[in-house]
């Protein structure tokens, strides 16, 4: 059975669990003036994994230690950035390079790119392997001393997956993938990424352990009941988490959002930000998410005064 939703972090939690941080008003009114100037952002990717369950499937969530830099405390999906090394040679099933490069509208080497990411990822942070020893087969237990050493060999950058895979004569399961959304971290923000969101069933025979150093919690939970709590306040997440989950309530069943996942739309969802007078003498940003009116927000921003740089 899916978890309950997990209590509040805060004993004063906002209207939702929107989190965003402090030094976004400053960094858009600089962008907005031409003092700051974007950061590239990286490719990443991050999976939502599914089991089937009562009432409906599963995801699996992770929530970020308060240590974090980014993010502190929100409610996330196993993932990561892309490793330069992912690129390399990898034995595969599923749809081809090719394909992939179309769907995600990028070039072969960088889709490949970002598929191992996916899978890579959700090895390194949940315990959970899509490949197996043919292109119809799926490793059933990740659980052993051997594979935890290679788990943290990955996580250390230690081992790459490419030889990862070789080593252990592997087939990467693309096929187990479905592409789900993108979203680009707002051009004001100081780390920022380019992530394709993908969505998996949980193998038979696998299950997810807590094992990322970036997580202090793990909870299987129905994407309705995780909407909901945020919704009163309770899980803080940033919009893209709180998107996808309310996409895929609807779904009965894991394959169910599998199926659907090839007819998504992966145009980049990206952040606009704009300054307007607040009628006090001072200014507040206007920050909104194209296609996602919920995440809209009128933020105060620093009152300028004669001293302040232009």
């Amino acid at each position: 059975m899916p978890s309950t939703p997990p209590q509040p972090t805060s004993p004063t939690p906002p209207r939702d669990g929107q989190w965003y941080p402090p030094e976004w008003p400053e960094r858009i009114r600089a962008l907005a003036e031409g003092r700051l100037t974007p950061v590239p952002p990286r490719r990443a990717a991050t999976v939502m994994l599914l089991r089937d369950a009562e009432g409906g499937p599963a995801v699996h969530m992770l929530r970020r230690r308060a240590s974090m830099a980014f993010a502190a405390g929100a409610y996330a999906y196993p993932g990561g950035g892309v490793d330069p090394r992912d690129e390399g040679t990898v034995a595969w099933a599923g749809p081809a390079r090719g394909e992939w490069a179309r769907r995600l509208g990028v070039e072969e080497a960088v889709a490949q790119a970002v598929v191992c990411a996916a899978v890579r990822e959700t090895f390194e942070e949940a315990g959970v392997l899509l490949a197996g020893p043919d292109p119809d087969t799926v490793v059933a237990d990740t659980t052993g001393d051997d594979w935890e050493a290679d788990r943290a060999a990955l996580v250390a950058r230690e081992l790459s997956f490419a030889d990862f895979l070789t080593r252990r004569e592997l087939v990467l399961r693309s096929d187990l993938l479905g592409a789900w959304a993108r979203w680009i971290t707002p051009e004001f923000e100081a780390r920022r990424y380019d992530t394709w969101f993908f969505v998996a069933a949980l193998p038979e025979g696998q299950r997810t352990r807590d094992v990322s150093g970036e997580a202090d919690r793990t909870v299987w939970i129905r994407p309705a009941d995780a909407a909901a709590a945020y919704d009163r306040g309770e899980l803080t997440m940033m919009p893209p988490t709180i998107a996808t989950l309310r996409q895929l309530a609807p779904y009965a069943d894991a394959a169910a959002a599998l199926a659907a996942s090839g007819e998504r739309d992966l145009t980049p969802v990206l952040a606009r930000a704009s300054l307007e007078d607040d009628g006090a003498g001072g200014q507040r940003v206007v920050l909104s998410w194209p296609g996602h009116e919920e995440f809209t927000k009128h933020v105060p921003a620093a009152r300028r005064t004669a001293g302040d740089a232009p």
